[in-house]
């Protein structure tokens, strides 16, 4: 086969793959219209101390199943927790005062049948993917900032974030999600620091 010729079929090739790639993603959008796996907040509370400031929370959710298969093929997933502590400013841009995050990689390994959960450099084994769920779901007295000044008559606030990391998965899986909602996993919230008591 000529050269130009196979050149030519690569790229009618890609092409086609591309528009049949787009036509599947827009038919599962319109099929599942509200697949979206919801991810609910059922708390969230910062506490200002002598010490700095703490961050409690408890997310809820539950893996849908494309992406419980994704962990059962061998598919580490990473989840982050991440709170920024800002203070308001009226005549600029609020300033980051500071930001704390937290990161947990969730593997399955099919030769001991265990979930691995890794945070800060420690592993934990789970016989249930719903006990290594429910470790990362909830936090407590997370220190997230340093200690306010005493007297700072300023508002401050927090943004909280905690989502599945779709950029930490392997590169041709992500090119594949496209607008799949079922590994859009994330909640945002902003919640403001109470004076000091």
């Amino acid at each position: 086969m000529p050269r130009m010729r196979r050149r030519e079929l690569l790229q009618r090739s890609a092409s086609a793959l591309l528009a049949l790639t787009t036509i599947t993603a827009g038919s599962a959008a319109r099929a599942w219209p509200n697949s979206r796996t919801p991810v609910d907040l059922k708390q969230l509370q910062v506490t200002r101390t002598d010490d700095g400031v703490t961050l409690s929370y408890d997310v809820r959710f539950d893996l849908p199943k494309e992406v419980e298969d994704a962990l059962l093929k061998g598919v580490s997933l990473v989840f982050l927790a991440e709170a920024e502590t800002y203070r308001s400013r009226w005549y600029w841009t609020d300033k980051l005062r500071s930001t704390a995050r937290r990161r947990w990689r969730l593997t399955y390994q099919p030769l001991t049948r265990q979930w691995r959960l890794s945070f800060d450099g420690l592993s934990r084994h789970y016989s249930r993917l719903v006990d290594a769920l429910n470790a990362m779901r909830r936090g407590s007295n997370w220190r997230i900032a340093d200690t306010l000044p005493i007297g700072d008559d300023q508002d401050y606030y927090v943004d909280f974030k905690f989502k599945l990391d779709t950029d930490e998965l392997p590169r041709p899986l992500q090119l594949s999600l496209g607008i799949q909602s079922e590994w859009d996993l994330a909640i945002e919230r902003r919640i403001a620091v109470p004076p000091p008591r």
